[in-house]
């Protein structure tokens, strides 16, 4: 999307949420596993663009200034989270019965357990790759990381997650 330098704050926010709004919830739900969570922080993301709309330097790069936004108040929902979670007891997850549709989220939910024990850089790089599909220079942009490190972080997560995923039998 090429956004013109000569929008005003309200059309580029409109035509940004209007193009980007589903894909960066999808990213924010991979990171903080909660979908109402994942919507708010999207949305803190688009009214933050917004108030800073005349002082971005780059407006073509918004699409990016989004994502690290994301990317940013997702790790702040985590950190309060952990210290709401050291002070509450956990409750025990139900177990979906043995249909078809319950092996597949079973399926999902282990996957995204995985992801969830991998150290949080691992998680954010692997989950911009393989869920949005960005390059690595997309992903070191948004993550304020060198290409070499999305490398690194991609290969030890994918590695790690092979091995968390294996059968046990």
């Amino acid at each position: 999307m090429n956004v013109s330098v000569w929008w005003d704050a309200d059309t580029a926010v409109e035509e940004m949420y209007a193009a980007h709004y589903r894909r960066l919830v999808r990213l924010a739900v991979l990171l903080v596993r909660d979908k109402e969570t994942a919507e708010e922080i999207v949305q803190d993301s688009f009214v933050a663009m917004h108030g800073r709309w005349r002082t971005l330097r780059q407006p073509d790069k918004a699409l990016a200034y989004l994502r690290q936004t994301v990317v940013n108040r997702a790790r702040s929902a985590l950190r309060h989270r952990g210290v709401q979670s050291r002070h509450m007891p956990t409750l025990q997850r139900d177990h979906p019965g043995a249909d078809v549709d319950a092996l597949a989220a079973e399926c999902r939910t282990q996957v995204l357990d995985a992801l969830r024990q991998l150290p949080d850089r691992q998680r954010e790089v692997l989950a911009l790759r393989y869920y949005l599909d960005l390059s690595e220079a997309d992903i070191a942009d948004t993550l304020g990381i060198s290409r070499g490190a999305v490398k690194s972080h991609a290969s030890r997560g994918v590695s790690a997650l092979r091995h968390l995923l294996k059968d046990p039998s």
